[in-house]
């Protein structure tokens, strides 16, 4: 196994039981002390977890926690690949879409990256930057202005004014939480103004989330859950969760 697969699952670890033991690690993995120390101290660095004595824990994450665009981008990175796969075959060629900041939709954006005539509306400089890159010459890509968040979204007044001037067939958003009760939602007040409006610049709303979000809560809801036509997200998803889920959106896609 791999470094990164390794650091990876022991991340999942720390998230479905709250905190794994040294000993333990060494055992499940059968490497030595040092490296599974080594791997701790590389995802305390990128801010994953909490190092202690002995082991790791979970972060303590409030409801307006934003952790940085770097430290999304290394989790669940097969999870957002399968369901940037399954998202681009909702898009068409020569569609008008919106895609939201954040590591998923960003996932997303090299998937579309080769999709003929997509005019592309986003408020994200990395989502942007992708199809500066890699995209094809008949592509259009409107990047919103404004003011930089720690995830690198674009937000505030600026950023809202310039989506409000337009229409697209599809926004693919990425949100940081979902619950039936607040809905899809973030821990940036700002992010989800600008969320908002581009959910009602679109013709249809597609959400990609992994199912790491099921039962997180930001501070601020972006949408209810039926607002969603389209719910995509991975095989992790607990059954009772696609249930309650299926019950509230249009359509919820298990990539």
């Amino acid at each position: 196994m791999l470094a990164r697969q390794r650091q990876q699952a022991i991340l999942d670890l720390v998230r479905l039981n709250g905190g794994v033991r040294v000993v333990d690690l060494v055992r499940e993995f059968g490497v030595s002390d040092i490296t599974v120390r080594r791997d701790l101290e590389v995802l305390a660095e990128r801010g994953l977890l909490a190092k202690v004595h002995g082991g790791a824990t979970t972060l303590e994450a409030g409801s307006t926690d934003e952790p940085g665009f770097a430290a999304k981008s290394v989790q669940q990175e097969d999870e957002k690949q399968a369901i940037a796969r399954a998202a681009a075959r909702l898009v068409r060629p020569g569609s008008a879409v919106a895609l939201s900041a954040g590591t998923t939709t960003w996932t997303l954006a090299h998937h579309l990256a080769a999709m003929p005539g997509l005019t592309v509306l986003t408020n994200s400089i990395r989502i942007a930057d992708v199809f500066q890159r890699g995209g094809r010459p008949d592509q259009t890509v409107v990047l919103t202005g404004g003011t930089r968040t720690p995830s690198d979204a674009l937000v505030g007044p600026v950023a809202v004014a310039a989506i409000r001037q337009l229409n697209v067939d599809v926004l693919l958003l990425g949100v940081h939480g979902m619950t039936v009760r607040a809905g899809f939602t973030t821990p940036n007040m700002m992010e989800a103004e600008a969320d908002r409006a581009m959910v009602e610049a679109a013709g249809r709303l597609v959400v990609l989330a992994d199912h790491t979000k099921w039962g997180t809560v930001g501070i601020s809801t972006i949408a209810p859950l039926g607002e969603a036509d389209v719910l995509v997200c991975d095989a992790g998803l607990p059954e009772s969760a696609k249930s309650a889920l299926a019950e509230q959106v249009g359509e919820l896609v298990i990539a």
